[in-house]
């Protein structure tokens, strides 16, 4: 629970952590024999570090990856037995921070090689790190034609794990083989190093790239990893509004800032306790878009006007009398109306719905 009041809370969060944990387990299960990690950064994708870390533990997750220390600290007060892996690598002077609470880096340059491997020989023991070359997503990564000047300095530390990253493995794409064979280059130069490429997506492609250790993300929140195809996720997040008022709107009648949608016949429309400082994207009602829409009574209503900072509106004209009231709660996401959909209605991607979950909702914990 949260420290919000759900009685007096504009709008409710619920987490659902059996609904996490069952998609853990079936991620491990699809990779198995590959160890099944869990990406936790970024608030565990919004729905809360300490829980989500709480209830993988429990369900048998003993590898997390996080991006930045902050993150990294908190995983280690919640479990001191687990390998921790920082996806943003060795910040400059970071190695003794790293070393004292046993968080590995994900090493992505030869400067933070040179500088692990100087820090742990002077440590005395090879302290463990991952080295991640690029495979095709020109973010972060070792070039390969850099690998033969990476080799003579994993003498100086534990390199525990190779790694890259897919740049579009969740759609049927050539790049995704020309990766997978790229690394399987970069394997074969350190056969003997544990190996890891796929990410949620990564899990459901054909060739099975799983290597030694899968690191799904998104899908444990349960946000699709298959977007031409029906999720195989369960819903983890469900996200309800309380109705503060209802009225009647003339025809031809504008409604919020900008007057952009104008009452197309005699309306009846719903305001709800939430806006963009709690999460919503303004896009999602912009003109020309298929915007947004809320469960309310059953029926999908649809956001109209512009969302303001506290507010939004949608439009129960064709719900009965008395279906949509002061005091009610409509769903915004659920299983029905899921963060994919939202996302792309509001002209984004889930990710983004997820970890821009706010701090103003009634956090609701479920299934711990």
């Amino acid at each position: 629970m949260s420290s919000i009041d759900e009685a007096t809370a504009g709008a409710i969060l619920t987490i659902d952590l059996s609904a996490l944990a069952a998609n853990w387990r079936f991620l491990r299960d699809k990779a198995a024999p590959a160890e099944c990690s869990a990406v936790v950064k970024a608030d565990a994708y919004g729905i809360g570090l300490e829980p989500t870390v709480r209830a993988l533990t429990a369900a048998g997750c003993r590898t997390f990856f996080v991006a930045q220390v902050s993150e990294a600290l908190r995983v280690r007060a919640i479990n001191r037995d687990c390998v921790v892996y920082l996806l943003n690598g060795l910040t400059a002077g970071a190695s003794e921070a790293l070393a004292r609470e046993n968080i590995r880096p994900v090493l992505s340059s030869l400067s933070e090689i040179e500088e692990w491997a100087t820090f742990s020989s002077g440590r005395g023991r090879k302290l463990p790190a991952a080295v991640q070359f690029d495979t095709g997503i020109n973010r972060l990564g070792i070039p390969y034609d850099q690998l033969e000047r990476v080799r003579p300095l994993l003498d100086a530390f534990e390199p525990a794990l190779l790694m890259s990253h897919f740049a579009e493995s969740e759609v049927v794409s050539t790049r995704n083989a020309a990766q997978i064979a790229a690394f399987e280059k970069i394997r074969a130069a350190f056969p003997k190093i544990a190996a890891s490429l796929c990410n949620s997506s990564g899990i459901f492609l054909h060739e099975r790239p799983f290597h030694d250790l899968v690191r799904p993300g998104y899908a444990l929140y349960g946000g699709n990893p298959t977007p031409n195809a029906p999720n195989p996720m369960q819903s983890v997040v469900s996200l309800q509004a309380r109705v503060l008022q209802v009225r009647e709107m003339a025809a031809g009648e504008r409604v919020g800032y900008g007057g952009e949608w104008t009452a197309p016949r005699v309306s009846r429309l719903a305001t709800l306790s939430i806006g963009y400082a709690d999460g919503l994207p303004r896009s999602g009602t912009a003109i020309g878009r298929t915007g947004i829409e809320a469960i309310v009574a059953h029926r999908r209503c649809p956001f109209v006007g512009r969302l303001s900072m506290d507010l939004s509106i949608v439009d129960v004209t064709y719900l009965p009398d008395g279906a949509a009231q002061r005091g009610d709660y409509v769903e915004i996401l659920s299983s029905t109306i899921g963060i994919d959909e939202f996302g792309r209605k509001s002209g984004t991607i889930g990710y983004e719905i997820l970890t821009r979950l706010g701090q103003r909702y009634a956090r609701r914990y479920v299934g711990e």
